[in-house]
């Protein structure tokens, strides 16, 4: 169950900062998986902004044990209804020398396109509920002036479409694109600059438009594994490859698993959930 405060600031500006979620013998062995990392798990999305390593959270048991952390657990519960299931997880590197990832938002998308898409956010009988939500769990540490995740508070709630000459007007192409030339660390009225340590975790609305700035220490990266949520009954039917799938616990195959809207998933009714090895 979330706290009434977590509710009440969720419901406010689309997030929540977890401060010191991961123990000491949970981000030590996670940091060390996070950098051993194959290449071969990295991939190119004909994007700029990041190193991707695609699948991530299946390499290691300690960062697989993250998808169902005890701290992160009860509010995935609550935020998906009950119905919880995980549509990836990937290793994201940021690094000196990329350049700013543009403000975007699944509202913002279906706002453009003026049809009300597929995402969900409502409360109802006083519990928030989100049909796509991203944790972020840090594995290194942040200070401020070193760029990072950036968001609009409140904006998971606009009614109104955020035009792309609004805060970072050079960061999108003539067309609307992406900019990849266009590199900032500035943070103007209205946008939030997240500066978490490691072992924090930050949870977020699809719906929350977002973006990052340029990574500006020279001599250290930004790392941190970002788990991707939804419902159960919503996404593709079958997002991982076998070759993954074989790697995760029964646990966590239930987690990922496409099950029917009145269904109810085992793991969702243990308050934590333990890997079978």
């Amino acid at each position: 169950m979330m706290t009434p405060e977590q509710r009440y600031f969720f419901d406010l500006t689309g997030y929540l900062h977890l401060h010191g979620v991961l123990s000491e013998s949970e981000l030590r062995p996670a940091q060390d998986a996070a950098q051993r990392l194959p290449e071969d798990f990295r991939i190119d999305l004909n994007r700029e902004h990041f190193n991707w390593y695609l699948y991530a959270f299946a390499f290691d048991k300690a960062l697989e044990r993250l998808t169902m952390h005890p701290q992160t657990w009860p509010i995935l519960l609550e935020l998906t209804g009950g119905k919880p299931r995980l549509g990836g997880g990937n290793m994201m590197v940021d690094v000196h020398g990329k350049p700013f990832h543009p403000l975007h938002s699944g509202r913002e998308s279906a706002l453009r396109k003026g049809q009300p898409g597929w995402r969900r956010s409502f409360v109802k009988d006083g519990k928030i509920y989100n049909n796509d939500l991203v944790f972020f769990f840090y594995l290194t540490d942040v200070f401020p002036g070193d760029g990072g995740l950036i968001v609009v508070p409140g904006s998971h709630k606009a009614n109104f479409l955020r035009e792309h000459h609004y805060f970072y007007p050079e960061s999108y192409t003539a067309d609307g694109g992406y900019n990849d030339d266009y590199f900032s660390t500035e943070v103007p009225e209205g946008v939030t600059n997240f500066t978490p340590r490691a072992g924090d975790v930050v949870i977020m609305s699809e719906h929350l438009t977002h973006g990052a700035l340029s990574w500006e220490p020279k001599d250290r990266d930004r790392r941190f594994l970002t788990l991707r949520y939804g419902v159960q009954h919503i996404g593709p039917s079958d997002p991982f490859p076998d070759g993954v799938k074989a790697q995760l616990s029964p646990e966590t195959l239930e987690l990922i698993a496409v099950r029917d809207f009145k269904d109810r998933k085992e793991i969702t009714t243990r308050d934590t959930v333990e890997l079978t090895l």
